[in-house]
C-alpha cells in the first residue's frame, strides 16, 4: 500500500506541473463574441471563450452540452454563438439556482441597501432577457436547480420545467460540460463525477477558474490527470479535459 501511495503522489506532483498555465493566453478573435460582451454583464476569461470554440468545434457526438452555472448569460450566448458558427446542433441545457456561494452570510451587498435575494432575482431576469436576445433562433433550457439537485433528477430522467416554462426531458449523453458552479473542490469534484457518468467518449469537460489557488477547484485539476481517463487538451489558463 505504501508503495502504491508513493505512486499516487508522483503522479499528483506531476500532474501539477502538467497544469501550470502558459505564459500568454490563447485567444480567438470573433467579433459576434466582442458584442456579446459589450451588452452582457459576466466574468468569461478570454481562454475560456478559446477553449469553448475548440469543444464545440470537436463534438463527439449528439449528446447534449450542459453549462453548470449561467448567471446573466454571457458564456451561454457564447456557446450558443459557437454552436451556430459550426453548425452544431447539439441541444444545450444550463443549470442554475441564483444561489451565490460566497455571500458570507451577510443579506445584502456590501455597503448598499440591495438584499441578494433582490440581486440573485435581478440576474436571473437578467439572463433569461439576454437568452431571449442573443439565441432566440436556439434558446437553451435552462433549470433552475443547483448542480446536485439537477443530477439527481437528470440521473432518474425526469421532467422538468424551464426558467421560460417550457418542459424538458432530462437525462442522456453529454458532449460538452462547462463547470462554472460552485468553486469549492467539494462541489467541482461532485459535478466532475456527475458529469463523468455522462459524458460521451472524446466528450469535453472545460473548468472556470481552475488555476487560482483561492478557489477549490484548482486542488482537483491534477486529480483528474492522475486519474489517466482524461486528456489535457490545454491549461488556457482554465482547463479543458476530453474524456479517452
Amino acid at each position: 500500500m505504501k508503495s502504491v501511495r508513493k505512486l499516487a503522489a508522483r503522479a499528483l506532483r506531476k500532474g501539477a506541473r502538467i497544469i501550470d498555465p502558459p505564459a500568454e493566453t490563447r485567444a480567438v478573435e470573433d467579433e459576434g463574441v466582442t458584442w456579446l460582451s459589450y451588452a452582457i454583464p459576466g466574468m468569461l476569461d478570454p481562454g475560456n471563450i478559446y477553449l469553448m470554440d475548440y469543444a464545440i468545434r470537436n463534438l463527439p457526438g449528439a449528446g447534449r452540452i450542459l453549462e453548470i452555472g449561467s448567471f446573466c448569460g454571457l458564456s451561454t450566448n457564447v456557446i450558443t454563438h459557437f454552436k451556430r458558427l459550426h453548425g452544431k446542433r447539439n441541444p444545450l441545457i444550463t443549470c442554475d439556482k441564483w444561489d451565490f456561494e460566497n455571500t458570507n452570510g451577510r443579506r445584502a451587498l456590501p455597503n448598499s441597501p440591495v438584499l441578494f435575494s433582490d440581486y440573485a432575482a435581478f440576474a436571473r431576469e437578467t439572463y433569461i432577457r439576454n437568452i431571449k436576445m442573443f439565441s432566440a433562433d436556439d434558446l437553451p433550457f435552462t433549470i433552475s436547480l443547483s448542480s446536485d439537485e439537477f443530477f439527481a433528477a437528470w440521473k432518474e430522467g425526469k421532467s422538468a420545467t424551464d426558467v421560460m416554462g417550457r418542459p424538458v426531458k432530462l437525462g442522456g449523453p453529454l458532449s460538452f460540460c462547462y463547470i462554472d458552479g460552485n468553486h469549492t473542490y467539494e462541489f467541482a469534484k461532485r459535478d466532475f463525477l456527475n458529469c463523468d457518468q455522462f459524458l460521451e467518449r472524446g466528450g469535453f469537460i472545460l473548468f472556470d477558474d481552475s488555476t487560482l489557488p483561492e478557489f477549490g477547484v484548482a486542488r482537483l485539476m491534477p486529480e483528474i490527470i492522475a486519474g489517466g481517463r482524461y486528456k489535457l487538451i490545454a491549461a488556457n489558463p482554465n482547463h479543458l479535459f476530453q474524456k479517452t
